[in-house]
């Protein structure tokens, strides 16, 4: 089982845990919620949990949850700038199918 990010994604953590002063990366997991069935969920991570799997990504560590890893199994976390929009894109190759409002998925 993999999760990466990309280095736009890596460079964005990167800024913002410096702006913290601390932590060792995010937690990327998912929760029931949405008309599709599941969300993802960012939080930064000061220390991993002994059940945790985490992922070095470059300067920056991806916490994920034993439960959240069966949804997001080969992951790919970007961050996008198009126009006056930016924020994290999820690549999840399990997704089936997505809410209209693109805030939710079922795999």
């Amino acid at each position: 089982m993999a999760i990466s990010m990309t280095p736009a994604a890596e460079q964005h953590v990167a800024r913002h845990l410096a702006g913290r002063g601390k932590g060792i990366g995010i937690r990327l997991g998912v929760r029931t919620t949405g008309c599709s069935g599941l969300s993802y969920v960012l939080e930064f991570v000061d220390d991993a949990a002994p059940e945790d799997e985490v992922f070095a990504c470059g300067d920056v560590k991806l916490v994920i949850d034993p439960k959240s890893l069966l949804y997001l199994d080969g992951t790919e976390l970007d961050y996008v700038k198009e126009g006056l929009n930016e924020g994290f894109e999820f690549r999840n190759p399990n997704v089936k199918d997505e809410c209209g409002c693109g805030e939710s998925f079922h795999v």
